[in-house]
């Protein structure tokens, strides 16, 4: 077999073991969300809900749908959807759409940082940001990924958009912590690039020092980039501020 033949096939095979190990990482951690949910479930009262932690594709995801539960009252269906998305390692809950045998309400469009950060959240829960081994060099398989991210984060022009690198505890701590910094200014100046203002993206690193809830710190699967969208009040002048005023 040829040398190059060889390489090739070598760099195959590995990534399909990372990708298995990522995807085995993910179920261990929903079958841990999944018993949670299933207690909270029934220390509300939720008799007949169920707590989907799979996307329709069939990947594991943070971001359960609820089943079930249509001739419960309003009031016990909250408290089990509250309950659910307060779980520790949960990144937020929302009912089946078919749910309730009667015609919702059309609900009020959500605007305002949460959303957007509900919707980058969303969208990190079944795909990660990719970079090269020990590096800070975004692998070109995320480009799609950063293009939904910035799309997803455009509505909140003008709140401060936090961009947090994590790592896991694997290896030296200080060059983890360096590679995180590293990995969310590389993130920043992506989504710059897209459109979004320079001087209202914040990048840090946290290292290691911050695991997924539910997760031995040297699991894999700490290895990832967060976002955080703050709202900022606008400025109001006062009376000074204003020309001629007074």
């Amino acid at each position: 077999m040829p040398d190059w033949l060889r390489v090739v096939t070598g760099a195959v095979i590995v990534g399909c073991i990372a990708l298995f190990a990522h995807a085995q990482t993910g179920r261990n951690l929903v079958e841990r969300l999944e018993a949670r949910a299933e207690r909270a479930i029934a220390e509300n009262g939720g008799t007949g809900i169920t707590a989907d932690f799979t996307t329709s594709a069939g990947w594991p995801t943070r971001h359960p749908v609820l089943v079930g539960g249509d001739d419960l009252p309003d009031d016990i269906r909250a408290r089990v959807a509250r309950a659910v998305a307060d779980l520790p390692g949960v990144g937020g809950a929302h009912w089946d759409s078919r749910s309730r045998s009667v015609i919702a309400p059309e609900p009020e469009i959500e605007t305002g940082p949460f959303h957007c950060q509900r919707d980058v959240e969303t969208l990190l829960s079944v795909r990660v940001i990719r970079f090269g081994q020990g590096s800070a060099e975004i692998d070109p398989e995320s480009e799609i990924l950063l293009d939904e991210v910035a799309g997803a984060l455009k509505p909140c022009r003008g709140s401060i958009i936090a961009i947090t690198g994590h790592s896991d505890a694997v290896g030296d701590a200080s060059v983890n912590l360096r590679l995180s910094r590293e990995r969310a200014a590389a993130v920043r100046s992506e989504l710059v690039e897209r459109g979004l203002p320079r001087d209202s993206l914040r990048a840090t690193g946290r290292g290691s020092a911050q695991p997924i809830e539910g997760l031995q710190p040297e699991d894999p699967a700490n290895r990832r980039i967060e976002f955080s969208v703050i709202e900022v009040a606008p400025l109001r002048p006062t009376p000074i501020d204003i020309p001629d005023a007074g």
